[in-house]
């Protein structure tokens, strides 16, 4: 990891830049392949599978029997730990719940929100190097809880020509309704247009790679919602003299392993902790099973060496982090200061994985910055604020003329008689 000493403000544009191709780069295959998509459907999608998977499908729909054979193949033990997680993610998704918002702002005006499901959701799950079975849990749960009424996944396949065993049997214990063997830019086209054997659906959730997400983009200009645009993995630890340097390399390397294109920075007020994280990333590192994907990812990331706490806590807001990890004496400074982070992880017995996994927290965040505006999945991505509105006969005397002068001001004659007609018929 490349060692930065007390970076100039001027300079941390450049510091804190992400290892991703621009949109530029991805944007016109993604456009070809959406296109195709339109036009010829699971043609297309049997094409760009081949193309990009490696493998040619008589069918993307995965069947009851080999979703009841893989739920077979998947060991008590893990059944057991992905129930457990499901139950804590169940648990913090379920208190997100609110109740139905009633006012009468004027007498006889009421006005009431209340929140209803999204009825067709597309979950996108990552397969690749890594089959993100627990993706399935953070998203289908909280669909599920939400009411939503179709709940598709969409997973790339693997050689074998199958999903992984534990995406199916979290998938199945989840409520999702409908699962395929599509991944890519395919997969979220299908999504958008709808084809044979993939429903169209109105929100497209989920992580993946650059194309993923410049896919999930797209998909936006033809009227399909998407959660966030959430890219490669990201990381930021802040980190002084009171951290444990091995527990500091451990986290950092947690997130390089998802990708070479993933990013982990290191920010601390101490020179001492810097050099013995950089000596503890390389030993863990060598006996990592994936070790060669995070040593790409360790060659993207940075060790910031910063002046004080002020600093460090400008420079985080500025980068704003997927997934920020505190480690530092003065804890409170940096959890009542941080305003753009997806995640935060606070204390040494903290890891990042805990949210990955099990502590109940979703795990889908933005990434690239994006957690400066958006938030992480929640209960509400899957649910839209409906207002009602019902005004008696005493409501409208009350507010009618408002109504009447304002839409003339606005030049807008059929609102103000929609009202008038009315309050001619109550003045008689």
């Amino acid at each position: 990891m490349k060692i930065i000493e007390n970076p100039n403000k001027s300079e941390w544009q450049e510091v804190l830049k992400r290892p991703t191709q621009t949109v530029d780069d991805i944007e016109s295959l993604v456009i070809q392949i959406f296109n195709e998509v339109k036009i010829d459907g699971d043609s297309a999608i049997k094409k760009y599978t081949l193309k990009f998977d490696g493998i040619s499908l008589e069918s993307n729909l995965v069947t009851e029997k080999e979703i009841n054979d893989a739920v077979s193949k998947v060991p008590v033990k893990l059944q057991n730990a992905i129930k457990k997680a499901k139950k804590n993610i169940e648990a913090f998704h379920l208190a997100q719940k609110t109740s139905k918002v009633y006012l009468e702002t004027t007498n006889g005006v009421e006005c009431w929100q209340e929140k209803r499901a999204i009825q067709k959701v597309g979950l996108y799950i990552p397969g690749g190097t890594a089959p993100l079975f627990s993706t399935v849990l953070m998203l289908a749960i909280p669909a599920q809880i939400a009411g939503c009424k179709d709940i598709i996944l969409c997973s790339p396949p693997n050689k074998e020509k199958n999903l992984a065993p534990e995406i199916l049997f979290a998938a199945k214990l989840c409520g999702v309704t409908k699962i395929l063997k599509v991944g890519g830019i395919q997969a979220i086209a299908g999504l958008t247009f709808g084809t044979e054997t993939i429903p169209k659906v109105y929100k497209i959730f989920g992580p993946g790679n650059q194309y993923v997400t410049v896919a999930k983009q797209l998909a936006t200009k033809y009227g399909v919602a998407i959660d966030m645009p959430a890219g490669p993995s990201e990381l930021l630890v802040v980190a002084d003299d009171s951290a444990n340097a091995s527990y500091v390399a451990s986290d950092l390397l947690s997130q390089a392993e998802h990708g070479i294109d993933s990013q982990v920075i290191l920010v601390s007020t101490s020179k001492s902790l810097i050099a013995a994280v950089s000596e503890e990333i390389k030993s863990q590192l060598a006996i990592l099973p994936r070790k060669d994907i995070a040593q790409r990812a360790i060659d993207n990331s940075k060790l910031i060496l910063i002046e004080d706490d002020n600093i460090a806590l400008e420079l985080i807001n500025e980068y704003g982090p997927e997934h920020f990890i505190i480690c530092v004496k003065n804890e409170a400074f940096f959890v009542d200061g941080t305003c753009n982070a997806g995640s935060i992880f606070i204390g040494d017995y903290t890891p990042e994985s805990a949210g990955d996994y099990a502590s109940g927290t979703n795990h889908t965040l933005p990434t690239n910055g994006f957690s400066k505006a958006y938030s992480g999945v929640n209960l509400d991505s899957f649910l839209k604020s409906m207002t009602f509105q019902k005004i008696s006969k005493e409501g409208l005397l009350n507010i009618g003329e408002t109504i009447e002068l304002m839409a003339e001001a606005e030049g807008l004659q059929a609102h103000k008689n929609a009202v008038s007609i009315r309050l001619k018929d109550l003045k008689k």
